[in-house]
Formats: structure tokens, C-alpha cells, sequence
């Protein structure tokens, strides 16, 4: 998964990084295939916003908070997000349960032909 984090109106530290990167990774045990996420951090006087973009399959699935701290905004964001995944995943096992199937399989199955292989 690509993670992009933008930073407006202030420097990014190290430790938010780190806490961001650790987040947006977790949402894979939501749902395995994301293609990327995009983070985009703001300040504004004392509102700090964080809005995240996760790209999944033809969707764009965004979370957006703000309140006084930082942390606290990316922890309500990803909390939006993972809630539309979860609703999202849903959708797709009701939908089209063959099309999920064959995109596991073909995410989980070896290049190479197993009886081609000389021993």
C-alpha cells in the first residue's frame, strides 16, 4: 500500500509520521486490498483537521475530522474510514461474492507453475 502524507501550515514530526503510517496500515485488517491512502494534515489557528483519502478497487473511501489536537483528529478520521470499509466489504460479499473470490486468488496464487518446476 502507497501512503502520501501532506502537511499544511506546519512541520510534520517524525512521531505523528510514524503514528499515521502505523494507522493507515492497520486498516488492512478491515480490508486487504487498498490500493493507496492519502493523508492531508491542516492547521488553522487552533483547528487541526485530518482527512484521509484510501483508494479501494473503483472507490475513493475519505474520513475527515478536526478538533484541537492533532492525534485526535487522525484517531476520529480512521475511525470514519474504517467504518466505510467495513460497510464497503459488506457490499462487495453481497454483490459480487464470485469477483472477491477470484481477486483473493488471484492476489494469493505463485507466478509460477508448480508442475513446470524441476525438482
Amino acid at each position: 500500500m502507497n501512503i502520501e502524507i501532506t502537511a499544511r501550515h506546519f512541520d510534520l514530526t517524525p512521531e505523528l509520521r510514524e503514528h499515521i503510517e502505523k494507522e493507515v496500515t492497520g486498516l488492512t485488517r478491515y480490508f486487504e486490498n487498498i490500493i493507496s491512502s492519502e493523508v492531508i494534515l491542516d492547521v488553522e489557528k487552533y483547528r487541526q483537521t485530518a482527512e484521509i483519502r484510501t483508494k479501494v478497487y473503483k472507490e475513493v473511501i475519505t474520513g475527515k475530522a478536526d478538533s484541537t489536537d492533532m492525534y485526535a483528529s487522525v484517531e476520529q478520521a480512521i475511525d470514519r474510514v474504517k467504518k466505510q470499509l467495513k460497510k464497503y466489504k459488506g457490499k462487495l460479499k453481497d454483490k459480487r461474492p464470485d469477483e472477491i473470490s477470484e481477486t483473493v486468488e488471484k492476489a494469493t496464487k505463485p507466478d509460477t507453475d508448480v508442475d513446470s518446476v524441476d525438482v
